[in-house]
């Protein structure tokens, strides 16, 4: 007899042994605080002798008041500037000299800091992140200089870019009165008005042990990690409790369309962002669902909005959609298209809701829910072997409110989630009230 073994129950069996794998947690982080307030987190991974050394403040542009927008990112910039004790531009030749690389990044909810070194020259990098935590300098002659490189940044990051400048506003129309719908970067003007007053009372208020996180991982273990987190970070007092006061969002009952012309754009495209909810923020349940949906319709290739869109029905040259609900705000889930030559944007419009009307009223099917089950735990497998990714996995999730026995669940999250829960979650997000859909054209087509 010869038995016949569906290329789905092959799958089943698969993902079943990717989840077992899995179910021990992702990164299997040690965690403890400091007296200060300071959390730590150390991932031991000593494949080589190397380790990502992060700190993570809880600020980012969606704590910044009236009038201040950019403020955490200009400061950003400036914490490369002098201390107290070493002179502008100093930090990063210690890093480069004792072979590391370093960089920093801000978003709407934190600012991070990184080195990546040898582990037997850790101590040097925290022993230069301990000290601009609570010494950093600046004078006006640092700001003028380095105000420009962030206009310069502006203007070849988004003012020159006409689909940034269409997401600039859409984020501006999607949301009301959150603080989301401020460009990290700032608006031009705020930037050019901001003075070293208001800087260091930024930094004063922020930047203290009691609201950042030290994670580390790569070739330390906890025990190493901890003398050397007490004796350098340990020593600086807590500040006051860091309270994040931000705008509330009122609800939605308006669709909102933005459409922007420029005479650089060649090929048209369209966009439709829903707010929807987060894990940290308003229907929390369905933010496992959304992650699933999103790999469904628009991970990819072999995702059903490009099957559709471009393979099948060939409306496009692009199709997609993803999810963004590790925040401490709002959550946004996005759909993007280009038309194919010789196609309307009202037709392809039109393909794409028919698409999203499918999966309100049907969901996705339990073969669709498996294989996207199977790609997610993959790549939870695979994000083990990135120092940096770690790094920034955990980082990012305790920055927001995420705890770290939360990040180590999501395996067992995502394979928990149902076909009724990613119904549910697609008919509760999929509001049009509660969207904005984007139009990107070329100047004669206005």
């Amino acid at each position: 007899m010869v038995m016949r073994i569906s290329y789905y129950s092959i799958i089943l069996v698969v993902v079943f042994l990717f989840a077992s794998n899995v179910r021990g947690g992702v990164f299997n982080p040690e965690t403890f605080k400091l007296k200060n307030g300071m959390e730590v987190i150390v991932v031991n991974n000593p494949r080589v002798p190397v380790v990502t050394h992060m700190v993570w403040y809880k600020v980012g542009s969606a704590d910044e008041g009236p009038g201040e927008t950019g403020i955490a990112h200009f400061l950003e910039h400036l914490m490369f500037k002098g201390t107290k004790t070493r002179k502008s531009g100093e930090f990063s030749k210690i890093v480069a000299r004792n072979g590391g690389r370093e960089n920093a990044f801000t978003s709407y909810d934190y600012t991070a800091y990184f080195q990546t070194i040898a582990s037997d020259r850790l101590e040097t990098v925290m022993e230069l992140e301990a000290d601009r935590m609570t010494n950093l300098v600046i004078t006006s002659k640092d700001i003028e200089p380095e105000r420009l490189v962030v206009l310069e940044e502006r203007r070849s990051r988004t003012d020159s870019k006409p689909a940034a400048i269409l997401g600039e506003h859409m984020m501006a129309s999607l949301f009301i009165n959150h603080p989301y719908r401020n460009p990290i970067i700032g608006w031009k003007h705020d930037i050019k008005a901001l003075d070293i007053e208001r800087i260091l009372a930024f930094y004063k208020r922020f930047y203290r042990p009691n609201n950042a996180i030290l994670v580390v991982v790569g070739d330390i273990k906890a025990a190493q990690l901890k003398l050397l987190a007490e004796k350098y970070y340990g020593a600086i007092p807590a500040g006051p409790p860091v309270i994040r006061n931000r705008a509330k969002e009122p609800p939605h009952d308006s669709a909102r369309r933005v459409i922007h012309s420029d005479k650089r754009i060649r090929q048209p495209s369209w966009r439709r962002v829903y707010v929807a909810p987060s894990l940290l923020w308003g229907e929390k349940q369905y933010s496992y669902p959304l992650e699933v949906l999103a790999d469904i319709v628009g991970g990819g290739t072999s995702s059903r909005l490009y099957r559709r869109l471009v393979v099948e029905d060939a409306l496009a040259i692009s199709a997609g959609a993803y999810y963004s609900g590790d925040g401490n705000g709002p959550g946004r889930f996005t759909f993007y298209a280009s038309p194919r030559g010789g196609v309307s944007l009202e037709s392809l419009e039109a393909a794409i809701e028919t698409e999203i009307s499918k999966i309100i009223r049907r969901g996705v099917t339990q073969k669709e829910l498996v294989r996207a089950k199977y790609r997610m735990q993959a790549a939870a497998i695979y994000a083990r072997d990135s120092l940096s990714g770690a790094a920034r996995s955990l980082g990012s999730s305790l920055a927001v409110g995420i705890s770290t026995a939360e990040v180590e669940a999501w395996p067992e999250r995502i394979e928990g989630v149902t076909l009724t829960e990613v119904l549910n979650a697609a008919s509760y997000t999929f509001d049009k009230r509660r969207s904005v859909t984007g139009i990107l054209l070329p100047e004669a087509e206005r």
